[in-house]
């Protein structure tokens, strides 16, 4: 992403325009939203203008289209303003509907991309909250649809579309930029198959359809009123869909997503399962251990008033919890700026294990010199004994440091200490110091 901040629009913008499904006028207008609102739809043509969430658990249909429901209130084909808005970094958005579908306009979503370029971007003073998949995640369903998610540093997508027969089999992949959204994937249009459609053109429905606003795709031959876009449209479109349905998992991503035989059913389902997986991992921090955004227990003004480290030297940011006065939590958020990251495995940073059993050292240090007897004398390592180290610690993560005090003898102190990252151990040891007077 070009930006570290949160994003919302500058102003609002509006398209009107007609629905694929109902054949009716609609007018959409995406506004700006608050940091940490996420996207909502609004319809204000309903009593009491009802919210409903861009959210996986809010949907109801998936088939030809993305349908969200809350009661009663429904939106259809949310799949193409939900990708425009994701594609060109826009972090909070309120997208307001007279009717219960958005414009389909020509098919793709590069009308919403011009929206999105008439309203401007607006940064926001809280920081984008991106998911780095650090572990493949994979779907399969039952129908032969096949999505995997591996670890990447950019939000990649690579899709291979796979019609009826082996139909249009076409491919393609690519970082997802607002650059590249908006010159690679965003004018492609959808398409549809003419023996899935006839059976609903024959009932009537799919009134706003037309080779006007789709590619109609009958045996071999394909129905347009211009030219294809790209020799590989129909996979673009395919990746366009499936960036506007990930979406629905509530979290922005970083890795590579790959799919073959994509669709609004497999999309969502993996979309389920990323906020599940989200979950879970948030369900592993410990839970007795509240981290605090304002003020901590220990700020690191007050940690520069007990320890004699100074950068780079000083590995805890804030010390976060005392229980009693025999343990401690700091933390460290490691970032890709620390020193040691240009001479340690530069193509590959992870944070030396020396360094955990130092920033381990440094917290148990605070447990003892709080202690009025101890001030102003300094710890030094004596010993430092069953030191494990159990996965890397990477750029990105931010490690509890817990330290338990067992034993402080006259000047000597013994200690277990311990670093997580989301809840799993990463390194362990046994420390013993000795205080000497500064």
């Amino acid at each position: 992403m070009a930006t570290d901040m949160q994003q919302t629009l500058a102003k609002q913008a509006t398209l009107e325009g007609t629905s694929l499904h109902t054949g009716n006028k609609v007018t959409l207008t995406i506004k700006p939203a608050p940091e940490d609102h996420g996207f909502k739809f609004r319809r204000v043509d309903l009593p009491d203008q009802p919210f409903i969430d861009a959210d996986v658990s809010k949907v109801q249909t998936v088939e030809r289209a993305t349908t969200l429901a809350d009661g009663s209130v429904k939106v259809h084909t949310v799949e193409h303003i939900l990708s425009a808005l994701t594609g060109m970094g826009v972090d909070n958005a309120l997208i307001e509907m007279d009717a219960n579908e958005p414009p389909i306009a020509d098919g793709s979503s590069a009308p919403y991309v011009e929206m999105i370029k008439q309203a401007g971007l607006e940064a926001q003073s809280a920081p984008r909250k991106v998911w780095e998949i650090r572990e493949p995640i994979h779907m399969e369903t039952k129908g032969g649809s096949l999505i995997t998610i591996v670890p990447d540093k950019t939000f990649k997508v690579s899709v291979t579309n796979i019609g009826p027969e082996g139909r249009f089999t076409q491919y393609f992949s690519s970082e997802v930029t607002p650059e590249i959204y908006e010159k690679e994937i965003a004018p492609a249009r959808t398409f549809v198959y003419y023996e899935d459609v006839k059976p609903l053109l024959d009932k009537g429905l799919i009134k706003g359809g037309s080779v006007e606003n789709a590619v109609i795709i009958r045996g071999e031959e394909v129905m347009s009123k211009e030219p294809m876009r790209f020799t590989n449209e129909f996979a673009r479109h395919k990746a366009l869909d499936l960036i506007g349905d990930l979406l629905l998992a509530g979290k922005r991503i970083m890795g590579h997503v790959i799919c073959v035989k994509p669709g609004h059913g497999p999309n969502t389902q993996m979309a389920q399962k990323l906020k599940d997986e989200y979950s879970r991992m948030a369900q592993l921090k410990p839970q007795s251990v509240n981290i605090p955004s304002g003020e901590a227990v220990m700020d690191i003004n007050d940690i520069l008033k007990v320890l004699p480290h100074r950068y780079p030297f000083l590995l805890v940011d804030r010390i976060v919890d005392f229980v009693g006065d025999n343990k401690c939590v700091g933390l460290k958020n490691v970032t890709m700026n620390e020193p040691f990251f240009q001479g340690h495995f530069p193509g590959h940073p992870v944070m030396p294990g020396v360094l955990q059993v130092e920033a381990m050292a440094q917290v148990a240090s605070v447990l003892m010199l709080r202690m009025p007897e101890n001030a102003g004398k300094i710890g030094y390592f004596m010993s430092a004994d069953k030191v494990k180290w159990r996965r890397p610690v990477v750029p990105g993560d931010s490690i509890l440091i817990e330290a338990e005090l067992l034993k402080m003898r006259r000047n000597i102190g013994s200690a277990v200490a311990r670093c997580t990252v989301n809840g799993e151990v990463v390194s362990s040891a046994e420390l013993k110091f000795s205080l000497l007077d500064n």
